[in-house]
């Protein structure tokens, strides 16, 4: 009998788990816990780390684990190592299902680093207003650069002290162009900093930028181990060995 466990957090996440439940196949979904109010999914849920390679390990044994799908965020580097390291352990199949990075379209202007340090170095000296689509755990080496007068967005509010002063946009995506296109207007942003997270959801704000001619300091994916990589619900449903009914 297959028992899957899906590494979530995404957008894509959650429908996979909406045709995981569709399928009637016994499945986990688990969050990292991030976010204080995550969205509810149709799936038995748990919340929280596992305590590492060893912890991962051991409950993939304990709860009788037959699969494993990493659908977390592309930037979840040390999950996605760790879920490499305990499916070898237990010999559990793995799959991640992970969004195509962005490319460069025609009248992109982006600046490529390797990290957040490196783009707090590649931003100017003079002071300038910057957006952050970073995510709050990545944020303090923009600390560096306290001129800059700083735009964040995030799902919850901050519960803690920030590393320099910013406006807070606390809002739940996927947000459309004209939206974005309005936000970045309205306060005046001459510079957007992102991560390479890839799909629709968070989109927007790229092709905002480019019609409004913004320079993006654009954060490159980390390094990952080799692992079977999809960029499809429906081809993680066929590998379970069910067909994804999207829209059904």
């Amino acid at each position: 009998m297959t028992r899957a466990l899906i590494l979530g957090g995404t957008a894509d996440a959650s429908l996979l788990a909406a045709e995981v439940a569709r399928a009637g196949l016994d499945a986990v979904y688990s969050y990292g816990g991030r976010t204080r109010s995550p969205a509810d999914q149709p799936l038995p849920t748990r919340i929280g780390g596992f305590g590492g390679v060893s912890g991962l390990a051991e409950y993939i044994r304990r709860e009788g684990i037959t699969h494993a799908i990493d659908a977390t965020h592309p930037f979840a580097a040390e999950m996605s190592r760790n879920a490499v390291a305990a499916c070898t352990q237990t010999s559990t199949p793995l799959i991640a299902l992970e969004r195509a990075p962005w490319t460069k379209a025609p009248g992109d202007n982006w600046i490529e680093v390797a990290d957040v340090s490196a783009a707090a170095a590649a931003l100017p000296e003079a002071p300038a207003k910057v957006f952050l689509a970073i995510g709050r755990q990545h944020i303090a080496p923009l600390a560096a650069k306290p001129q800059h007068t700083y735009t964040l967005r995030f799902v919850d509010p901050p519960d803690t002290l920030l590393p320099f002063a910013a406006e807070v946009v606390v809002s739940r995506g996927p947000f459309l162009l004209n939206g974005e296109l309005e936000m970045l207007r309205e306060r005046g942003i001459g510079w957007i900093v992102a991560r390479n997270s890839g799909g629709n959801g968070a989109r927007a704000k790229i092709d905002a930028a480019r019609l409004l001619g913004l320079p993006v300091i654009m954060i490159t994916r980390p390094e990952l181990p080799e692992r079977r990589r999809v960029e499809s619900v429906t081809e993680v449903m066929q590998w379970l060995g069910h067909e994804a009914r999207l829209g059904a």
